[in-house]
């Protein structure tokens, strides 16, 4: 019978290996685990690797989750078809920096909504909105320049027997919440 005896390491190996190891873990955190996860690449590895955009795609909608509003908005034009259910109400809302620009134009197939298109202050919890305009239409035109940076828009409510589409035109800076 073969009797086996592990080998024993000394404590200087040991050490070695420690030290080894922690330097390999200080080395991933740097180029992969930073960039990827908290774009931060203090290396510039990350983005030679094409880590940082994986941080990027994922601040927008974690962000959103938060309430909070994403760090870069880009001008862009939307098209949008919202159904409101008949007999109910439905809410619309874009996320927009102070100052931020907004041209708008929605209608239905003629079926007047009561609307109200408003905005609400980022990190407000009192419960305060400032309504822009509030009337009964089945369409409307205009611009906004945010007052103030957080959600901005309408709130319809269809008061008829039958759903109602409204088709949402919307060109500016923002981000669609929905």
């Amino acid at each position: 019978m073969t009797h086996f005896t592990p080998p024993v390491h000394s404590g200087a190996t040991l050490i070695k290996a420690c030290v080894a190891a922690s330097l390999l873990a200080a080395v991933l955190l740097l180029t992969c685990i930073l960039p990827a996860e908290y774009n931060i690449d203090p290396t510039g590895a990350g983005k030679a690797l094409g880590l940082t955009a994986l941080a990027e795609a994922a601040e927008a909608p974690v962000a959103i989750a938060l309430g909070q509003t994403p760090p870069t908005r880009q001008p862009r034009s939307d098209t949008i078809t919202i159904t409101i259910p008949a007999g109910k109400g439905l809410e619309y809302k874009l996320l927009m920096d102070q100052y931020a620009q907004l041209e708008y134009e929605w209608q239905t197939d003629g079926t007047p909504l009561y609307f109200d298109f408003h905005g609400e202050p980022e990190g407000d919890t009192s419960g305060y909105f400032e309504s822009f305009a509030i009337t009964t239409s089945s369409n409307m035109k205009g611009s906004l320049t945010t007052p103030f940076t957080g959600s901005h828009g309408w709130y319809w409510k269809n008061r008829s027997g039958k759903p109602v589409q409204v088709s949402l035109t919307l060109k500016g800076d923002y981000i669609i919440k929905g």
